[in-house]
């Protein structure tokens, strides 16, 4: 591939994630805090709500953006629009002060951010000679990721605005680079074969007739349900558990997506190679459940090595993030034809980042609603043992029931997919 497109790919994944990675740590913690400290006064119900608007979002994302960009619209138009107007609604979204505007504003951001998750991987897949190189590309998502966090770290020393949302008011600067600079992506027209289906989700979700295609997307929902016990409560896990100062939480978080960079420039393409999809898919659940028991065992509030070994299992995240979510894209890429590409990535959107994690902030509220550690500092153990147990069950589904689709070298020129 081209050092030019590399670069040019690798900046659009870099922008897009930088956007969520610099309100998704740290929202839930700021909606729930008290009024004295800076917070909203919201209640974990309300902020699981608020959480749950981008995967309510990413449920319609195969209907809307992929439909659009498979059919209809240049994926890159759609994604310069859909981000442009995404910014307005995050600085609207930061002036917000009550739950009801926060939600109709959040709302109508998250219909926008959502399909653009899944059009950046097709947008990707499409420019690329070997599927091989997504992992390379895809990590500059999560170095933006973390320059987000480090940028929110850096202004939250010098003094944020007054009255303002923080991260939102970041998150909506870096939507507006993404907006602009979206315009100057290669060309990646619609399909206009005549013999195409005019529906290209309806053909998407024919690939749930394979067996195994429907039971990796089957235990993937389970997974994505469990992981809003990390996305959300983490922060506030650290400040009010390990009682860790908040300023300083920016700095610490993004140890998860420094060993994602690891994992996904590095240990991925070995793993592929070496240990095929099912068991790569694997290890990224195990390493879960793993990072959730440190959290649960953790003498809260205990001497400064415990907090060490708790920063630490971070890395656990990261790790499995990339051995599962992208490993997770190319093996749809792998099974989607050339036509449905994107509306193939946003079925997986649909089914993790929608049904999966929107169930899974639903559930992530109602049971910290019920142990309530932030009144009882013990009760964090049993809140993270829930996640914990149906993570290790996933895992082992994944090796008993998932089976490695046959390998091919997958090509521009050949544009080869394992057919359903």
């Amino acid at each position: 591939m081209a050092s030019g497109l590399r670069i040019r790919l690798s900046v659009m994944m870099f922008l897009q994630y930088a956007i969520w990675g610099a309100w998704s740590p740290f929202l839930w913690r700021i909606l729930t805090a008290p009024k004295a400290d800076g917070g909203l006064a919201m209640t974990d119900v309300q902020a699981g709500w608020i959480f749950g608007l981008l995967w309510l979002a990413c449920i319609l994302a195969p209907f809307t953006g992929g439909q659009i960009a498979d059919r209809w619209v240049p994926t890159q138009r759609f994604l310069g629009v859909a981000q442009l107007a995404g910014a307005v609604l995050l600085f609207m979204a930061s002036r917000s002060t009550t739950f009801t505007a926060m939600n109709w504003i959040m709302a109508a951001y998250c219909l926008l951010y959502a399909p653009t998750l899944a059009l950046t991987n097709s947008l990707a897949f499409h420019h690329l000679g070997d599927q091989k190189d997504f992992g390379r590309i895809r990590v500059w998502g999560t170095i933006g990721w973390i320059f987000a966090e480090l940028i929110l770290g850096g202004w939250r020393l010098i003094g944020t605005p007054a009255r303002t949302v923080d991260c939102l008011m970041l998150a909506a600067f870096f939507s507006l680079v993404m907006g602009a600079y979206a315009f100057f992506l290669p060309h990646t027209p619609p399909a206009k074969d005549k013999a195409t289906d005019p529906l290209a989700f309806r053909k998407a979700f024919v690939l749930l007739k394979n067996t195994n295609f429907l039971v990796f997307m089957l235990i993937a929902f389970v997974v994505t349900t469990e992981l809003q016990f990390y996305y959300g409560p983490t922060e506030e896990f650290l400040v009010r558990g390990l009682r860790i100062n908040p300023a300083y939480t920016p700095w610490i978080m993004p140890v998860a997506q420094a060993a994602e960079i690891i994992a996904m420039a590095f240990l991925l393409p070995v793993a592929l190679r070496k240990w095929g999809l099912r068991r790569t898919l694997a290890v990224g659940v195990i390493a879960w459940p793993l990072r959730y028991v440190v959290f649960a065992l953790a003498p809260l509030g205990a001497v400064d090595v415990t907090r060490l070994v708790v920063v630490a299992s971070l890395t656990l995240h990261g790790l499995g993030y990339t051995f599962f979510f992208v490993a997770s894209q190319i093996f749809v890429d792998m099974v989607a034809s050339k036509d449905i590409r994107a509306s193939a990535q946003s079925l997986l959107t649909l089914v993790t980042l929608g049904l999966g994690n929107w169930l899974g902030t639903q559930f992530t509220g109602a049971v910290k609603n019920y142990f309530r550690p932030q009144d009882n500092p013990a009760n964090w153990t049993y809140f993270f043992l829930v996640p914990c147990a149906l993570t290790i069950l996933c895992a082992l589904a994944f090796l008993v029931f998932f089976k490695d689709p046959e390998e091919k070298k997958i090509s521009k020129t050949e544009q080869a997919r394992v057919q359903v």
